[in-house]
């Protein structure tokens, strides 16, 4: 297949690492509940900076693979867009987001404040089968601020030692939570969510030219293995993912594994890339792959941070 003109035109704008050093998370809100892997925190500065040079300003902001939602949130706390659509197909997930956009955020965040997290009381709690959407909720709740790395995925296990020893108390922050919680309920009515395949809502909403699309999947392409790992819902199908955004007719913006075969796909399908670098778990700096139809904008990167502000994730 034949490069796509842009490409052979201009080669050097197709991958240049942008942004001289990772962005510093601790200077942006943690809006999140979740402590969510593969979380875009980090993304939050060129996020905005893309919707800062969006003309005109989308009315509609679609999360596909939402996860901890962290991108939406921002969007609807610093008012970039109207409303968003999440989607999500994990159950536990999915019930955290149902239960906020069903108008049950100060409940959870009550149960929050009033549980006495100990490993035992985790556990009984986890035992529960026979639960509504509600329990499901603060089980995830649970599991997600009590288990490694705050994975939800089969096989993940309790903290051990934790932050400074601590165990299972290392991310158990209830009064953070609890107002993370309240502070959602007051943007829930802008949120729309799915429990759906994300491939089937970016297709649902492709026609809409007042939309625009963050796309964060999880990074399985060319073999990688951090995916499987790390989430319930792996499998996805790549090349359908490129084809479906190349007949958007909104504007996306996609993070990517930094692998040989995405980038392949992107140059195929015509897209822009860039290298973004962020921190891993492991507090090494790694490049991550932004892809989107035009990001030109990103050239005139540093963008500028906020003040470094301490916040508990």
């Amino acid at each position: 297949m034949k490069a796509p003109i842009q490409q052979i035109l201009f080669p050097e704008m197709t991958e240049r690492v942008i942004s001289p050093k990772p962005a510093n998370v601790a200077s942006i809100p943690q809006r999140s509940p979740f402590r969510y892997p593969g979380g875009k925190t980090w993304f939050v500065p060129t996020f905005r900076n893309w919707l800062s040079n969006h003309y005109p300003k989308p009315e509609l902001l679609i999360e596909p693979f939402a996860g901890g939602g962290i991108i939406s949130l921002t969007a609807l706390f610093e008012n970039y867009v109207s409303n968003v659509v999440m989607a999500e197909i994990d159950e536990d997930i999915a019930a955290v987001w149902k239960t906020v956009v069903d108008g049950h955020a100060e409940w959870i965040a009550n149960e929050i404040l009033s549980f006495h997290l100990t490993k035992e009381a985790v556990l009984e709690k986890m035992s529960r089968t026979a639960v509504d959407v509600k329990e499901k909720a603060f089980q995830t709740i649970l599991k997600n601020r009590t288990f490694h790395g705050g994975i939800l995925a089969e096989g993940s296990g309790f903290l051990k030692n934790g932050e400074n020893g601590k165990g299972i108390n290392s991310r158990w922050y209830p009064a953070t939570l609890a107002k993370r919680f309240i502070n959602i309920k007051f943007v829930a009515e802008r949120i729309s969510f799915l429990q759906k395949d994300g491939l089937e809502v970016i297709q649902e909403y492709s026609h809409r030219g007042d939309v625009v699309f963050f796309i964060d999947p999880p990074y399985t392409a060319g073999g990688k293995k951090a995916g499987k790992r790390l989430y319930r819902h792996f499998t996805l199908d790549h090349k359908r993912l490129f084809t479906l955004c190349e007949s958007v007719k909104g504007d996306f913006l996609m993070t990517y594994d930094n692998a040989d075969e995405v980038k392949e796909m992107a140059r195929n399908h015509g897209f822009q890339m860039r290298l973004i670098p962020m921190t891993n778990t492991h507090h090494a700096t790694i490049e991550e792959l932004v892809i989107g139809k035009d990001l030109t904008w990103m050239d005139s990167y540093p963008a500028v941070h906020e003040p470094t502000v301490e916040y508990k994730t």
